[in-house]
């Protein structure tokens, strides 16, 4: 029988606000047994490009990656942040380890290929993780802190979306562990109304996604986060949670499943 793991991705909107963060840490030291950290940081890189006088491009949500964007990135995610909830994390007596997919070749992409006349610049699509290297982490009585980054294994480091991260991170882990996956963010879970927080969709199938994406019911971010999550169902991750950041216990939010 596996061991059981839980992994929480937290957003950005969370790791930059003090009081939300520090709620979702104690709230993630609480967490039994054998445990990983996502997180994103995208405004706070939104914000330190825009003192270095970088203007931040977005399209359809992604951040468009150039050279000058991706020292950015790589200082924001990679250092500012990642070192922020490690050390805020050790501060609360979790021996937490701060990564990104370079370190110990933990996760390798490719850099996205221009598509429809879009070229995203130096982000990438993952192509494989080593789950061996965080288990052995992990079994030490490490936590993994990982950093929106991955590289080509050519030198290049790659802006990498958090929510992918989490996903292909769950998905190896998946292989050695009995895996639950959270994304908490701002929301209770994924709402049927928008405007309503508590009209939270308990549950969530494959053909009840299809069905809520044609009638519009799930649109715009929402969509790949579940995809997402999905993707990481069908790869044997046990169930992946769509919930609250303030709400990790596993009995709040969407579940998404076969």
């Amino acid at each position: 029988m596996k061991e059981k793991l839980t992994l929480v991705k937290v957003g950005g909107a969370v790791v930059e606000d003090e009081a939300q963060l520090a709620q979702l840490l104690n709230d993630f030291g609480a967490i039994e047994g054998r445990k990983v950290l996502v997180h994103g940081g995208g405004r706070r890189a939104t914000q330190v490009a825009a003192r270095l006088g970088i203007e931040s491009q977005m399209v359809n949500g992604r951040r468009i990656t150039d050279a000058q964007m991706l020292e950015v990135v790589t200082m924001v995610y990679g250092g500012l942040v990642n070192k922020h909830v490690v050390a805020s994390l050790q501060a609360r007596g979790i021996a937490a380890i701060g990564l990104t997919g370079a370190d110990g070749d933990v996760m390798r992409s490719h850099r996205r290929p221009v598509k429809d006349g879009i070229d995203y610049g130096f982000v990438g699509d993952v192509d494989k993780v080593d789950g061996s290297v965080l288990s052995h982490l992990i079994e030490q009585g490490m936590v993994p802190v990982l950093a929106p980054l991955t590289h080509d294994g050519q030198g290049n480091m790659l802006n990498t979306n958090a929510d992918t991260i989490a996903s292909e991170a769950a998905k190896s882990l998946a292989q050695l562990y009995d895996v639950t996956l959270i994304f908490s963010f701002e929301k209770k879970g994924v709402l049927s109304n928008p405007d309503d927080d508590d009209s939270v969709i308990p549950l969530i199938t494959r053909s009840d996604f299809e069905r809520y994406k044609a009638d519009g019911t799930i649109s715009g971010g929402m969509l790949p986060k579940i995809e997402n999550a999905l993707a990481a169902v069908d790869a044997g991750v046990s169930r992946v949670i769509i919930t609250l950041a303030t709400q990790l216990d596993g009995q709040h939010g969407t579940v998404i499943c076969k």
